[in-house]
């Protein structure tokens, strides 16, 4: 189970990543796409604690003490939002807040919230606070669903505020931490780009002798070289200017190579070696499954399109 295994990988340390811009941004990334290659929804939660450990640091608050396992619960849907108000107790949180994934598997969160004067506030919530619940799971695909990914309702639950209101937003490593669900991507792409490198290799089977399959994985090869070129790139930038206000072009447009290294990857793969693993190889289908889903974080056509327009400048 995904949920044991980003455990285990907590316990181990190896969610104690090097930080966006510290230098060492390549080798963050690097290690993100090699925990999603080997599990997609762990390291989409490993991901996610990893950068919530960045925000914390890049907002100048209290990091994740051992043992505690945080989520990004940042999304905004119109039926689902969660209000700010001055309680006795301090800062306290009501509302729903939708797309939380590791909704009972973390112990910690940072979320998003809608202040009086309009702002988007981030929050730390610790999830055993009073008040915070889970609703049930509405989860329908197969992909992903280990994420345990659902809406949870905060009651008057007392939160620590962290950064300025709009902070979250406008500081550069939100685009650090857009690069790093990519080189998840990545990972994933890899992982299900395997059995074809395999078919291919293997000189008993009918896929060695086959130039359709020889052509689709050299399709998948270059599409994944290129997706590991333009990480590495961009973490060189990163590392070189934290700061420079053309993260966001530069995470766009990694975005962007990398998700079609995926489509290359899920397509092809399928077309070389026919239905035999997805109906046949569990691990192989539920990666497919998993990466599908995963990738649908990117909002298609309207990140072209933004990646275009800064493109244009």
């Amino acid at each position: 189970m995904s949920a044991d295994l980003i455990h285990r990988w907590l316990r181990a340390g190896q969610l104690d990543l090097p930080l966006p811009g510290s230098g060492n941004t390549a080798a963050r990334w690097w290690k993100l796409a090699a925990l999603a290659e080997n599990d997609v929804v762990a390291g989409r939660l490993a991901e996610a604690h990893a950068d919530a450990a960045a925000i914390l640091t890049e907002l100048e608050a209290e990091a994740p003490r051992s043992g505690q396992l945080w989520g990004v619960w940042a999304a905004e849907a119109p039926e689902a939002v969660v209000t700010v108000r001055e309680g006795d107790d301090g800062v306290v949180l009501d509302g729903t807040k939708a797309w939380c994934s590791g909704a009972g598997i973390c112990t910690h969160a940072l979320v998003t919230a809608l202040r009086d004067d309009g702002e988007r506030g981030l929050y730390a919530v610790d999830l055993s606070a009073p008040g915070v619940q889970a609703l049930p799971s509405t989860w329908s695909n197969a992909g992903m669903r280990d994420s345990d990914t659902r809406s949870v309702q905060f009651s008057g639950v007392v939160a620590v505020p962290v950064g300025k209101p709009g902070a979250y937003l406008r500081r550069p490593g939100f685009w650090h931490g857009a690069m790093g669900v990519a080189a998840c991507w990545l990972g994933g792409a890899r992982a299900v780009a395997g059995p074809l490198y395999r078919a291919v290799a293997d000189e008993h089977g009918s896929a060695s002798s086959d130039e359709h399959a020889h052509a689709h994985l050299g399709v998948v090869d270059a599409a994944l070289a290129a997706g590991e070129a333009v990480l590495l790139s961009a973490a060189h930038s990163v590392d070189g200017a934290p700061g420079d206000p053309r993260a966001e072009l530069l995470a766009r447009r990694a975005r962007a190579v990398v998700e079609h290294a995926v489509d290359e990857t899920i397509t092809r793969t399928g077309r070389a070696l026919g239905p035999k693993p997805l109906a046949l190889d569990a691990r192989h289908a539920q990666r497919v499954a998993d990466l599908t889903m995963y990738v649908r974080q990117s909002h298609a056509e309207k990140d072209l399109a933004a990646l275009g327009r800064l493109a244009a400048r």
